[in-house]
Formats: C-alpha cells, sequence, structure tokens
C-alpha cells in the first residue's frame, strides 16, 4: 500500500513530507510516528479513517526526505511542537485531533497542552508514550522503567558517532537492545523499508537527537530509586480536552505503571489496555487501535 506524500515548507523553514488523505472539509487527525519509523507506522490508520477525516501524518524532523537540521538543539521538544502547529498553519487547518504514538506520543501530549487554551487542539489520542509529568518521576523511582530506558544512555554516546556515521542507525539499535525481545510481526516489505530508512547516517543522527535533546534524566541501574531532594515536576496545568489512551500492555520499553496517575494530570482520561501487544501498538494490533480510536471520536464528536 502507497501512501502519497506531499513536500510541505513550515514557516519556520523546515520542510516535512507529508500524507494529505481525506476530504478537505472534515474534522482533522494529524498523526505523528515515533522512533524509529516514518508516516508508515499509520498505514492501518490512514485508508480506515480518511473516508470521515482529513489525515494529515508527517514524517517529522530529522526523518526520511524531511529536513534534518545537524545540531542536536534544533530537537529539543519545544521546536517538535512548534513544526506540529506550523504544519497546521501551512495547509489551512485551523483546529484539529492530534494523535502520536512513541516519540510522536510525546510530542502530542505537548501538541494537546499547547493547543487547549486556544481550542486548537480539541481532542488528544496517545499510544504507548508516557506523560510528560509522570514519566520523569518513573526514571527515578521505578526500577523496571529505568531498566527498560537504557537505551537512553546508549543513544546518547558520543562514542558511537563513528559507528553511525558509517553504518547509520541500524548497529546502535542492535547494540542497545541486545539481548531484548524484538517484535516480528512486521510486514517483510516495511522492514525493508526500515532499514532502507536507517541506512542514511544523516537521519540516524536525527533520530537520536529527539534523544539527545530530550530533558529526561536516565541514571545508571545502580543509582538511588528516589527523587532528588532539589525535584520538582514540569509545570503543566491538567489536561482538560477529551484524551483517549490506548496503551499496549507488553511493551518492554514502558510499561504499565506509565498508567498511574493519568487521573491526577488530566481530567476524565479514558484508557484502553490491549493486552498480549508490544510497543507498537498501531500495527501490532491495528483493530483494537482503530476500534478504540473510533469510539473514542464518535462519543466526543
Amino acid at each position: 500500500m502507497t501512501l502519497e506524500q506531499r513536500r510541505v515548507e513550515l514557516a519556520n523553514g523546515i520542510h516535512l513530507d507529508v500524507v494529505d488523505e481525506g476530504p478537505r472539509d472534515a474534522p482533522v487527525l494529524i498523526f505523528l510516528h515515533g522512533f524509529p519509523e516514518s508516516h508508515r507506522t499509520w498505514r492501518h490508520q490512514i485508508p480506515h479513517f480518511s473516508g470521515r477525516f482529513r489525515c494529515i501524518a508527517p514524517d517529522q524532523r530529522g526523518y526520511r526526505g524531511s529536513s534534518k537540521p545537524r545540531e542536536v538543539e534544533a530537537y529539543t521538544p519545544d521546536k517538535m511542537v512548534g513544526d506540529v502547529f506550523l504544519l497546521a498553519d501551512a495547509l489551512g487547518v485551523d483546529s484539529f485531533t492530534i494523535v502520536g504514538h512513541d516519540w510522536g506520543g510525546a510530542i502530542a501530549w505537548g501538541v494537546a497542552y499547547g493547543g487547549m487554551a486556544n481550542s486548537r487542539v480539541t481532542r488528544a489520542i496517545i499510544a504507548n508514550a508516557p506523560h510528560p509529568v509522570l514519566f520523569p518521576k518513573l526514571l527515578y523511582t521505578n526500577r523496571q522503567q529505568r531498566e527498560a530506558s537504557q537505551y537512553f544512555r546508549e543513544f546518547r554516546d558520543p562514542a558511537n558517532d563513528p559507528m553511525i556515521r558509517e553504518h547509520g542507525l541500524a548497529p546502535v539499535l542492535m547494540k542497545a537492545f541486545e539481548g531484548r525481545e524484538v517484535t516480528t510481526s512486521m510486514e517483510p516489505e516495511e522492514q525493508a523499508r526500515l532499514l532502507e530508512d536507517w541506512a542514511d547516517p544523516a537521519a540516524a543522527f536525527g533520530m537520536l537527537n529527539y534523544y539527545r535533546a530530550s530533558p529526561m534524566a536516565v541514571l545508571p541501574l545502580d543509582a538511588p530509586y528516589e527523587l532528588p531532594a532539589d525535584y520538582s515536576p514540569f509545570p503543566l496545568p491538567r489536561l482538560t480536552i477529551p484524551t483517549l489512551v490506548i496503551w499496549a500492555m507488553d511493551d518492554q520499553a514502558l510499561p504499565p505503571a506509565n498508567l498511574d496517575g493519568l487521573d491526577e494530570v488530566i481530567e476524565n482520561p479514558e484508557i484502553v489496555k490491549v493486552p498480549g501487544c508490544g510497543h507498537f501498538v498501531q500495527w501490532e494490533a491495528p483493530d483494537a487501535f482503530n476500534a478504540a480510536a473510533d469510539t473514542f471520536l464518535s462519543r466526543t464528536a
């Protein structure tokens, strides 16, 4: 299945390759992919929803043919959130529902908060992406989460840079996840597409810069499991727009502890748990994802 893309220039000079399917006068869904994928992570969602919604799915900065700034500072969360609103501006979209997974979900949290006050973002659907207030606490206090997040440290290590320049992303992925169970449910043609994307060193550095620019602290396993004395949570208000959190329960990187406390930071969150499914719920369990989203979108129309 081919998803046609077009090139969109943002007001900040970033160029994104974007899928834009569905009626132009329909409600808008903006889909944000995570690491280390592309717009194609939504290959089961865009055909499903594009009859009723305008579905917009960019390759985010640093990925595939989209702009790949070299400096780490170009990948701080505020710049990623800004890209989404500038993309909406460039496409003439006033308001939209944000949908995100993994790093796309992390950005989607920021977009939801950023668009809440002016009603530009009307709803949020987040899949296996930790909340920005809850996740830092888990990294400090929860052994399972800190253990699962040690790959951050590998991705941030400049000692890997010569290998990345020569071979792209694949070797550092193998190094970071050596000995871990990796899902094999992806179609062979999709695996081939990803391997081709990962071979580009410029894209590899772009993808890794999400981790290098992130403010999240991932301590070694032998560091104390407690909040620092000077710790203060990121100052976010309670999220008040309708929010659906879809969570694959067998995610090796993000355990279900990430669901604890969501009702404290979101007003009336809707949580759908998907058992027997790994991290990439949108293509590992597309029927479950689409059914949950359908129900939510209908109820909150």
